[in-house]
């Protein structure tokens, strides 16, 4: 069978679909889920391989339940493609991949918290790092602001329209405010409010670096990678944040 132009532009067009999709889908949730999915296919290959029957029944079994589970599971990607497609950008050769941690003043966020912790203003903001939060972002107020320490404390001050939600920084910009992130399970120390939970849980669920300032005794911490890092000083804000952004670990 001779090989034609006609067969070399359908491989082009497939194989540029297929580098499309795994290039949307850099930096957000579904990333760490397709690897689980292609240990499972990895593994169900080798135990054919190795003619081990119970092993390759039971890895079948979890391929398609992986593969029922995807339109659930990758539903927000799913949505965010066909409306990229709706939009005719889902050929576009610019994407959202690593925008999150560009690089930027830090001073401003650092200081507007220095100054709701000193009058005791409760804050939440979350710094954008690869992981995408485009639902989180969605449940917010679109802003698209310059950081500003003024902008960052009046969207806090006690009874603005937006100061009980999340502050959400991405691209070096202010994207949206008033966000609504997800709890925790985990237990937390006494004392630690709905701030602090969802501080934690968007941790678990994203790479976000979130800064919490406490409404009750004004105290500012850090959560990263589920963990919670309280007492710090605007010192310690700096050098921790300066950490994550050099590429420190988020556990």
């Amino acid at each position: 069978m001779l090989f034609t132009l006609r067969d070399a532009v359908d491989i082009l067009i497939v194989a540029y679909v297929v580098y499309r999709v795994i290039y949307s889908i850099q930096g957000t949730r579904a990333t760490t889920l397709v690897k689980g999915l292609a240990i499972v296919f990895g593994s169900s290959v080798v135990a054919r391989a190795l003619s081990l029957r119970t092993v390759s029944w039971l890895l079948d079994q979890a391929t398609t339940l992986f593969l029922v589970a995807l339109p659930v599971v990758f539903y927000p990607e799913l949505r965010r493609g066909l409306e990229q497609l709706g939009r005719g950008q889902l050929f576009g050769w610019m994407t959202g991949r690593g925008v999150g941690q560009q690089v930027f003043d830090l001073d401003a966020v650092i200081t507007a918290c220095g100054r709701l912790s000193a009058k005791k203003t409760g804050a939440l903001i979350v710094l954008h790092r690869q992981v995408g939060l485009h639902e989180y972002i969605a449940t917010g107020v679109g802003l698209d602001a310059l950081i500003t320490t003024e902008l960052l404390v009046n969207i806090f001050e006690p009874n603005s329209p937006l100061h009980d939600g999340a502050v959400i920084i991405s691209a070096g910009r202010i994207v949206s405010a008033g966000c609504v992130l997800p709890l925790t399970d985990s237990p937390l120390s006494g004392g630690l409010g709905t701030r602090h939970r969802a501080a934690v849980g968007m941790s678990e669920q994203t790479d976000a670096v979130i800064i919490v300032v406490s409404e009750e005794t004004g105290t500012i911490s850090l959560a990263v990678g589920g963990r919670l890092r309280r007492y710090l000083t605007e010192a310690r804000l700096r050098e921790q944040l300066k950490f994550y952004w050099a590429g420190g670990e988020t556990s």
